[in-house]
């Protein structure tokens, strides 16, 4: 019976920005759960190669398609694809995001929008492309990669990005609630201090011994501790939680 509980064989999942860091560890999560995955990216072709070849080299079945998802059209086409080699789409993981440094006052109109459209519509145009397909199947997995940021706000010079990320949660909770009677969940999965590679001109004013000093288990955490709470909330583990948010930050912040 456990088995069942924690399969997602048969299933098919998008994960965004999955060319590396947390969404590659959540698309190769997917597919050792036996999920079909395709593997997305915008611009490093390399790399969303290397995940479809590694999740094929496991046994699993994957498609890599290079999508901008800031473009509404570019995500109908990447659904269509997903759904014309895999027959549906099941699990969507919105996973795209920018995060800039920059004193209110100093964001300009463009910046603002910018960023917004990197972090937060994407996950409405997916949302709004492959709900139509979860109905039919009365099954659906929708899953947010937020912030705490979004929770927390005393990070401060990033209020757009703290905009975004609050407002892919209650995008979250909007859908879990409208969409809840098709057996379609939606919740948030907020990610705390994890070591990935980045773009560390973004955090230079961050101490990494004190951030990890004030973390109660003592360390980062890892990009498949994340990705294990989204293969939790895609199986039939995750099937009554819906509308919520996962925070996975070893207790930094508690909420």
């Amino acid at each position: 019976m456990m088995q069942r509980f924690v399969s997602i064989s048969g299933r098919t999942a998008i994960v965004t920005g999955s060319g590396r860091n947390i969404g590659r560890a959540i698309a190769l999560a997917l597919a050792e759960g036996g999920a079909n995955v395709v593997v997305n990216g915008h611009s490093d072709r390399d790399a969303v190669d290397a995940v479809v070849a590694e999740i094929r080299r496991g046994g699993g079945k994957a498609l890599g398609v290079m999508a901008d998802v800031s473009s509404h059209e570019e995500v109908v086409e990447l659904v269509r694809k997903t759904v014309a080699e895999f027959g549906s789409v099941d699990i969507a993981v919105s996973n795209v995001g920018v995060r800039r440094k920059q004193p209110f006052l100093d964001i300009s109109p463009e910046d603002w929008q910018l960023v917004l459209d990197t972090n937060l519509s994407p996950a409405f145009y997916m949302a709004r492309n492959v709900i139509p397909h979860m109905q039919k199947g009365k099954w659906g997995r929708i899953i947010h990669i937020s912030g705490f940021d979004g929770f927390w706000g005393q990070v401060t010079e990033r209020a757009h990005n703290i905009t975004a990320k609050a407002g892919l949660h209650g995008l979250s909770k909007a859908l879990a609630r409208e969409f809840g009677p098709d057996g379609i969940t939606a919740n948030s999965v907020v990610p705390g201090a994890i070591d990935t590679v980045r773009d560390w001109s973004q955090y230079a004013h961050q101490d990494q011994e004190r951030i990890r000093s004030e973390i109660p288990c003592g360390r980062f955490g890892k990009t498949d501790e994340v990705a294990a709470a989204c293969v939790f909330l895609c199986a039939e583990t995750g099937a009554f939680v819906s509308g919520q948010a996962i925070h996975v930050n070893g207790g930094h912040y508690m909420f």
